[in-house]
């Protein structure tokens, strides 16, 4: 099978398996299943936005950068669980127009922007987190958490677009 053709055959076998027929058939399973989604990316991006606010310098008073984050990391951890399964399986009751829809390409293009920032961060100014002053994070840290925050921002708004496109 052509490698073009492969995308559409998986978001066929999604769609027409187990699952997506389930989802489909089920009156409260579908509602059930985005609550939990919903929930998981509210963690996830919730966490997320306030370790970003607080790099950017909001509760400087209240915790230091590392502190928070050994805080929110697990809850993070929690979304991202929540998340991940649950829209895959959201993805299942209309896989093959979903899977095709530029607001859902666009919504996992920027995910992986996001968690390539990420990297970048921890891999970058993130190793000496400890030292940092109270009310000085680096300037690399500062550009990760306003990337960071204009890319979750437009996760959210790419998968809200999913169901408009």
């Amino acid at each position: 099978m052509p490698p073009a053709a492969a995308g559409p055959a998986i978001l066929h076998w999604l769609q027409d398996g187990a699952i997506g027929r389930a989802m489909r058939e089920s009156l409260w399973l579908f509602p059930a299943v985005e609550i939990v989604h919903i929930l998981g990316f509210a963690l996830l991006i919730g966490t997320i936005i306030a370790l970003d606010l607080r790099i950017l310098g909001w509760g400087k008073a209240l915790l230091p950068v590392d502190r928070l984050a050994a805080l929110t990391l697990p809850l993070s951890i929690a979304g991202f669980v929540l998340a991940l399964p649950s829209g895959l399986i959201l993805l299942t009751t209309e896989a093959v127009h979903v899977g095709q829809n530029p607001a859902f390409l666009a919504k996992m293009g920027l995910i992986l922007l996001a968690g390539l920032n990420a990297l970048l961060l921890h891999r970058g100014a993130w190793r000496t987190v400890a030292v940092w002053p109270p009310d000085a994070p680096p300037q690399a840290a500062k550009g990760a958490a306003i990337a960071s925050l204009a890319l979750w921002l437009c996760v959210l708004t790419a998968g809200r677009m999913i169901a408009y496109l």
